[in-house]
């Protein structure tokens, strides 16, 4: 499988509609690859709280229209990033406008939206997106022709039950989409190696470059192998990072090293 993880940069002084007529020529440049990935909020950065909700759009919006052409021209599986989305009135809210939640949006090489994932857990400590956006509830599979896809979002990276759920549901391949700042850089790169050696499967996370809303980015998107080791990993700024891997690694390192048929806790409830 080929997969390209398209670090963008998102700087302020660019409207959004220039970023999505960018990220969408990006995403056609890749279409020798099976799977291209965008980063979180790229369409507005992950640090504008600001713009969350002035940007915000329903599922079906420009940034949906606009990546479903994409993945449809270039041929390829698309995990478009997230976007501010705006539910509809009566979806987690009583009148008016409706929630806001961190919506990632995954394409079929069709163009057709094959899955939808609200971010599970929000960033801010009572602040920011924590304050501003809803929490989704659902985790979310994606299959591929030969693997299947663990959807989660930045910040998610940190909570391994996650992870978990998503293993059980059968994912081979992790899908990490983040506006990840430059200052906790380090944690970036364990997490997603952890992540990795913990669930035996495939690490794609794809960062942003530039600055939000003054919070330098941390970049440095990577790709991890079943065993924890890094097949790739992009610099700090803006640049498309490619690799080529093997999905049927997973199945054999599970194989070899059958750690989670060794797992106790949290496959029954405990007892009384």
């Amino acid at each position: 499988m080929r997969a390209s993880l398209i670090q963008i940069a998102v700087d302020e002084g660019e409207s959004v509609a220039s970023r999505r007529r960018r990220a969408a020529a990006l995403v056609r440049e890749q279409a020798g690859s099976d799977l291209v990935v965008l980063p979180e909020l790229w369409t507005t950065g992950a640090f504008a709280y600001e713009e969350f909700g002035t940007e915000a759009e329903p599922i079906e919006g420009p940034t949906f229209e606009v990546m479903a052409k994409a993945a449809s021209d270039a041929g390829v599986w698309l995990h478009a990033g997230s976007i501010p989305e705006r539910a509809a009135p009566g979806d987690g809210s009583a009148a008016g406008d409706g929630p806001l939640y961190n919506t990632s949006l995954v394409f079929s090489p069709s163009g057709d939206l094959v899955a939808a994932y609200r971010k599970i857990h929000r960033f801010g400590f009572d602040k920011g997106e924590a304050v501003l956006m809803s929490a989704g509830r659902d985790a979310v599979t994606v299959p591929l022709p030969g693997t299947t896809l663990g959807v989660a979002t930045c910040y998610d990276l940190r909570f391994p039950e996650l992870f978990r759920t998503l293993v059980d549901a059968g994912a081979e391949t992790l899908v990490i989409p983040a506006g990840w700042p430059e200052r906790r850089r380090a944690h970036w790169t364990l997490l997603a190696r952890a992540r990795a050696v913990e669930n035996q499967a495939f690490v794609l996370a794809c960062g942003t470059a530039g600055t939000h809303a003054g919070v330098p980015q941390a970049g440095h998107s990577i790709v991890v192998d079943p065993w924890g080791e890094v097949l790739a990993e992009a610099g700090a700024g803006e640049e498309v990072l490619t690799v080529e891997f093997d999905p049927a690694k997973v199945a054999v390192t599970r194989e070899q090293f059958p750690a989670l048929k060794d797992r106790v806790l949290g496959l029954e409830p405990p007892r009384r």
